[in-house]
């Protein structure tokens, strides 16, 4: 791999993976830093106006650049460029996991919330962010039919085809393949998660749809790289002599890590959902109950005078 890239000169143990080691460029340790300034300083900004603002959220949004930086940050980034079963964790918790813990720290209605309004006739950054919200291109973007195939063909595309060899072969390739991951989870779980706004509010019921007709295509994956019997990408053909790995025993260790991966997010996500719907049934109950007391139940009492009037009918 050509560029400022660290690639570790010792077999991986644990002790090496979770050390602490920035690459050269430390573009993902300085990214991570200020993801989490600007939203601790969004919810300072609430807070000193006297808005609340919820301590999970802030908590999830904190976990997620935290698992962001464990696999880019630590010895983990180096071997995973050594490694395919080491590459694959960190493949995963870019694309499954970070993601979700993101959106359920609900940046986007945080960002809404903080930033202050423009002056009458100009345009600020929380109207630029209202109108790229309310864009055509979000709406396509937010779309199953564009985020299903992108989420299903960045997996087989980037790993049965040249382009995943292409791509590690440079520095600027590499971190390309990095936030590809990262962007292709958020697409997918952005609109499925239902926390920030988004161009279209699917039901509850049809997010569930979304979320199981997209990860049974990634276990699909995993099974068939587990159970290959060659190797699917050149670049971790030939490890370090003195490591003693096997690569195709590697490939499939990595394919295992894959399937076994996507329950992960899947849980999290459906308990997001189902939290969600019963939130929104208990404010639904409490409108009701509201209307109800204002109008003395009126939709009751018509329902009554309707059924009453059914009985008339029948008895006459």
């Amino acid at each position: 791999m050509g560029g400022p890239m660290w690639m570790p000169a010792d077999p991986p143990t644990l002790a090496r993976l979770l050390a602490w080691h920035p690459q050269p460029l430390p573009v993902e340790p300085l990214a991570c830093l200020l993801a989490v300034v600007l939203y601790l300083y969004a919810v300072h900004r609430l807070r000193r106006r006297g808005d609340l603002w919820p301590l999970h959220r802030t908590l999830a949004f904190a976990i997620g650049v935290a698992t962001i930086a464990a696999v880019t940050c630590t010895g983990i980034g180096g071997y995973g460029m050594e490694v395919f079963s080491v590459h694959m964790v960190q493949h995963m918790v870019l694309s499954m996991l970070s993601p979700v813990l993101l959106l359920l720290g609900a940046p986007v209605t945080l960002a809404l919330r903080a930033l202050p309004a423009a002056r009458r006739g100009r345009t600020g950054p929380r109207e630029l962010l209202v109108r790229l919200l309310h864009s055509r291109f979000s709406r396509i973007v937010s779309s199953p039919l564009f985020t299903l195939p992108l989420f299903i063909a960045s997996l087989y595309a980037l790993y049965f085809t040249t382009l995943f060899d292409f791509a590690m072969g440079s520095w600027l390739g590499h971190e390309w393949m990095l936030l590809h991951f990262l962007a292709v989870g958020l697409l997918f779980f952005w609109p499925i998660m239902g926390i920030d706004p988004a161009p279209r509010r699917a039901s509850h019921l049809m997010r569930m749809l979304e979320l199981f007709l997209g990860m049974p295509f990634h276990a699909f994956f995993g099974i068939a790289v587990m159970m290959s019997h060659t190797l699917i990408v050149t670049f971790f053909a030939h490890p370090p002599t003195a490591w003693h790995l096997d690569a195709l025993a590697d490939q499939n260790t990595g394919g295992g890590i894959a399937w076994a991966f996507s329950e992960i997010p899947t849980v999290l996500v459906l308990l997001a959902l189902l939290a969600q719907w019963s939130a929104s049934d208990r404010r639904t109950a409490a409108r009701t109950d509201r209307q109800a007391e204002r109008d003395h139940d009126a939709e009751l009492t018509a329902y009554n005078a309707y059924l009453a009037t059914l009985a008339q009918r029948t008895g006459t």
